[in-house]
């Protein structure tokens, strides 16, 4: 039986506890808030899920005497999206006794519908974070190919054996239940369709209009489906680079699979050493280090600041991360033999952002320890980054 693993996110909820009377944890579905919350919340915290049909009908039918119950001792309310109008009741009990910190802990799956209603009746009472899959930081995968084969999910991270059967059934379950709650698709063929295209287009610049075409669908289709998968903390957008260096022509977005097994999974690999050695091996890597950036930020209560850049003439630094109040660029490649050729679009960058940019750039690849690269820049092994970037960003 594995014990429990400390997360990154437990300082930033003990200071939100401290500082709201109510806190909203969100993230997907089996990232492991629950876990986390009674853990931290200790065994004297009630808890309350809304899975529980039975408690569902309570909330909703007599809300006042559902909050009662509690008296006034702290409570876990899980799933709160499933009974929104509860939130305004809440508002009242918390208005009562603005004093009282850190009783009331939410948690959600989605995003939508759940952070419109948060907003709406606990705007300036509530301390909203995300809780992702487990990251690096939290279950140091012992190799590349374990990374992104069992990815950070807890159950096929911790026990491998369980991974596929685990990974069918939480597609399976996402596609019946998440994606119906989150936006009224009436032909889930078709969008599990969607989503093994999106998975084959990891890493690449989201265009609805080639997706659209291929699916015989309209664009605004696409882009409504592509936002289930935003909300539902499935897939991240990476956009490029705001500022004009270089004459940027690049508008569009990366799409990136937030957990490298479930686009394993949707386009079929047979494992992980066979992943990395096909043509999804270098967006897998890139989505590995993009997916452990947004769960540094996450963990310390912030939104990502990453982007990547692309030039005019078509040099791309495939992630730009914002450390010390200056712009890293991050270059991502499989190699474990880094050369002069790895640190062009890093030196490219730098000279373009000038003043903007940090001395030093960084290639995450396969090194076995951090090495020295021409121009003061830095090769960083693959398991290093997360630790890198939480050390700049604190």
């Amino acid at each position: 039986m594995v014990s429990y693993l400390e997360r990154q996110l437990a300082p930033t909820l003990q200071r939100a506890l401290r500082g709201f009377p109510a806190v909203l944890v969100t993230g997907p579905r089996q990232s492991g808030k629950t876990t986390f919350l009674r853990h931290e919340a200790g065994p004297d915290t009630a808890y309350v899920s809304f899975d529980d049909p039975l408690e569902r009908d309570f909330a909703l039918s007599d809300p006042s005497g559902f909050l009662a119950r509690f008296g006034e001792g702290p409570v876990i309310l899980d799933e709160i999206q499933y009974v929104p109008a509860l939130l305004s009741h809440l508002k009242l009990r918390i208005d009562a006794a603005p004093e009282r910190l850190g009783r009331w802990l939410l948690t959600g799956s989605q995003q939508f519908g759940l952070m419109r209603d948060v907003s709406e009746s606990l705007a300036g009472r509530v301390a909203v974070l995300e809780l992702p899959p487990f990251g690096q930081l939290e279950h140091p995968a012992p190799d590349l190919e374990t990374a992104v084969w069992a990815g950070g999910y807890p159950v096929p991270a911790l026990y491998p054996d369980r991974r596929d059967l685990w990974m069918s059934s939480y597609l399976a379950t996402y596609l019946e239940r998440d994606v119906r709650q989150v936006k009224n698709i009436p032909d889930l063929r078709a969008f599990g369709q969607f989503l093994a295209l999106a998975a084959a287009r990891h890493g690449q610049e989201f265009h609805k209009a080639d997706l659209a075409r291929e699916l015989g669908i309209s664009q605004p289709t696409v882009a409504g489906w592509a936002s289930v998968l935003d909300a539902s903390y499935v897939i991240h957008f990476l956009p490029p680079y705001h500022r004009n260096y270089g004459k940027r022509v690049v508008k569009t977005p990366k799409l990136y699979f937030l957990d490298p097994a479930l686009a394993c999974t949707l386009t079929r690999q047979p494992s992980g050493a066979a992943a990395l050695a096909g043509p999804l091996g270098g967006a897998l890597l890139d989505g590995w280090v993009v997916s452990e950036a947004v769960k540094v930020y996450a963990a310390l209560g912030q939104k990502p600041d990453i982007h990547f850049w692309r030039s005019h003439d078509g040099l791309e630094v495939d992630l730009i991360v914002r450390s010390v109040g200056k712009l890293v660029p991050v270059e991502i490649k499989l190699t474990a033999t880094p050369g002069v050729g790895h640190v062009q679009p890093i030196q490219r960058f730098k000279a373009l952002a000038q003043a903007d940019a940090a001395g030093r750039g960084i290639l995450v690849c396969r090194v076995d320890t951090p090495r020295p690269l021409p121009g003061d820049n830095l090769a960083l092994p693959w398991s290093e980054f997360p630790g890198w970037l939480r050390r700049g960003l604190e």
